[in-house]
């Protein structure tokens, strides 16, 4: 069996409010899709990974693995305008057989500790599908959208609700077949998980942690910062 990781790195990061994708912002003086790399190569069971950016960003991220010494165990192919057509490209480019695991992780998630990586992959290897989560702290409502703004229409139980986080991992098989249907569909999902429970496959929960936050507005990298310290 073989272990592959996905990392959709085509976003343009547009809340970020700066003329360069947050991925290739700077974490500690290193840009901080090597620092989600730097996590996925840690882990002895993944067999290689697969980066996902715009064609003319392919050169640049190319220049960068050899610079940190991931040449060989990671690929770069196109994306798309989309995560979910990045990571279709990088599935079809996937030397990989039907019970192979494949993870995909936010790129702008630079956090992302190695145990919890392990605990995915034994999660997909047990149940077939299963993604890292973080309970719900504050108290969910659900709205209706106005043209006067949003009225709650019901609350939601916080033990019934999760707050998504990657990595997502699926055996290859089952999230190319959910891939496959939803593009048939013209379906677009949220995330990969939205696609595999679409195709009628439960998905498992892994717990994640407060520290793998996904890079969005400036304060998310201040915050990065200051948990990056705390784990040096």
């Amino acid at each position: 069996m073989q272990v592959f990781a996905i990392l959709p790195a085509a976003g343009l990061g547009t809340r970020m409010a700066g003329p360069k994708p947050k991925q290739f912002l700077t974490l500690d003086g290193t840009p901080i899709l090597i620092h989600s790399l730097r996590a996925f190569a840690a882990v002895e069971r993944i067999t290689a990974i697969y980066v996902a950016v715009r064609k003319p960003e392919v050169e640049r991220v190319e220049a960068q693995i050899a610079e940190f010494g991931f040449t060989g165990r990671v690929k770069v192919v196109e994306g798309g305008d989309k995560r979910q057509e990045s990571v279709a490209h990088a599935l079809a480019a996937l030397p990989a057989e039907p019970d192979d695991v494949v993870l995909v992780h936010d790129a702008v998630r630079p956090l992302i500790d190695v145990a919890t990586i392990d605990r995915t992959i034994d999660a997909v290897i047990q149940t077939g599908a299963a993604i890292v989560g973080m309970p719900a702290i504050d108290t969910i409502k659900q709205v209706e959208r106005t043209a006067h703004g949003a009225l709650i229409t019901a609350t939601i139980p916080r033990e019934f609700v999760v707050l998504a986080q990657t990595p997502q991992g699926f055996r290859y098989g089952l999230l190319r077949s959910a891939f496959a249907e939803a593009e048939a569909d013209g379906f677009v999902g949220t995330d990969e998980a939205s696609l595999v429970e679409r195709a009628g496959h439960s998905v498992a929960v892994v717990p994640g942690t407060q520290v793998n936050l996904k890079i969005t507005q400036p304060g998310d990298l201040e915050l990065a910062e200051f948990y990056l310290k705390q784990r040096a």
